[in-house]
């Protein structure tokens, strides 16, 4: 194709989206080198993925693991660090371009600052970073001039519906499956358990994000990701339940034109995408039959039902560092559901309780976000712990 050879980095490479990007990759080598994986525990499957890809460094988040990573690695004459700190260091190296943040949770937002500090093209699977200082790093990226290319699905759809138009959007509509309990009563999705809602209909991803999806966190964290990435405001976004999941999100312009990006559900399309803008590659997708599609079906999301969703626009409406907040209390009511402390019902409880009882501050700068953070995931805690 007569291009230069991407350099990546890939934050979070023994997770869902990490181990699909490696696999775009493997597809096709002429086009990218692995500088950089950086994994949190899964120390076996870092040093199996360094000794195929060969990056030149890697890092393991926990410690403990270093000694473990680095006597397997060494032989390979690959670099082992540990720590997240390390990641913020080695992400500004010149020997990477692209920066795939991969990382789950509010963890990723510190790499992801320093990556575009370093003018590093950011292809964004964190949604996280956006929902706690979207304002921050929007404005940081636009000031670095650092384009942010977005990996989920949905804000990739957008991404790529507006491609060429330079007409004013007049609405987003950003779609979603429904999740597990689409159809499911108040009482058995309050009851839900651990199996059930891990076992989404259309897409495989990792444990977090199955669960938000389940209780439409998910689809109200995209919400605050896209009212960052495409500057629009909460009542220009409108969230619709698409459950066969093909059209991954549409946009409305001025003429009353909808534009919808269309695929089979699979990941690693946004994120050759993302790691190959502005170009497209072959992929061993599935094609969509159209004949055997029979149907797709639209309606608005049930929010008495699903209360995440709410919390997402009244936090996203309340503004300041409120998305912060809403989004540590997610983190934690999660885990905690994880471990079988809380009920599945009790994951909005403890958001509820949280927004609720914590100040907002108004124009936070990030040393303010990482202290809101902090201390929502601190009333949270106290809150399950008391359940």
């Amino acid at each position: 194709m007569g291009e230069y050879k991407r350099h990546i980095a890939i934050l979070g490479s023994t997770g869902s989206i990490g181990t699909q990007a490696l696999d775009v990759i493997s597809q096709h080598p002429e086009a990218f080198q692995v500088e950089l994986l950086t994994a949190n525990r899964n120390s076996k499957l870092l040093v199996e993925q360094a000794a195929r890809f060969r990056p030149n460094a890697v890092v393991i988040c926990d410690e403990s693991k270093y000694d473990e990573v680095q006597s397997a690695l060494d032989p390979l004459d690959i670099k082992v660090f540990a720590g997240t700190d390390s990641i913020c260091s080695l992400v500004k190296g010149e020997n990477i371009d692209i920066v795939l943040t991969a990382m789950v949770g509010f963890s990723g937002l510190k790499p992801t600052i320093a990556a575009i500090e370093a003018s590093k093209t950011i292809a964004l699977a964190n949604k996280e970073t956006l929902v706690a200082a979207g304002e921050i790093v929007t404005g940081l990226a636009r000031r670095s001039k650092v384009p942010i290319v977005p990996v989920d699905s949905e804000h990739s759809a957008i991404f790529q519906c507006l491609a060429g138009n330079w007409s004013p959007i007049e609405k987003i509509l950003l779609t979603g499956s429904g999740g597990p309990f689409l159809n499911a009563s108040r009482e058995d999705i309050y009851n839900a358990t651990r199996e059930q809602a891990l076992n989404h209909p259309r897409w495989k991803m990792g444990a977090k994000v199955t669960i938000d999806s389940a209780s439409l966190m998910n689809k109200g964290l995209e919400l605050i990701e896209a009212r960052w990435l495409f500057d629009k405001d909460p009542s220009d976004i409108e969230v619709v339940i698409h459950p066969q999941s093909i059209i991954h999100s549409m946009v409305q312009f001025e003429d009353g034109t909808v534009m919808a990006q269309m695929s089979i559900p699979d990941m690693r399309i946004p994120i050759q995408y993302a790691i190959g803008y502005p170009l497209r590659r072959r992929l061993d997708t599935r094609r969509i039959d159209f004949a055997e599609l029979a149907s797709m079906t639209f309606f608005k999301p049930d929010t008495e039902r699903f209360p995440c969703l709410g919390y997402a626009y009244d936090a996203l409406r309340e503004g300041g560092d409120a998305t912060c907040i809403m989004n540590a209390a997610n983190e934690v009511a999660v885990a905690a559901f994880l471990q079988g402390k809380i009920r599945f019902g009790q994951i909005p409880e403890v958001i509820d309780h949280t927004m609720s009882v914590s100040a907002i501050v108004r124009e936070p700068d990030l040393e303010s976000i990482c202290l809101t953070n902090d201390s929502a995931r601190k009333t949270a805690e106290d809150y399950v712990n008391n359940l």
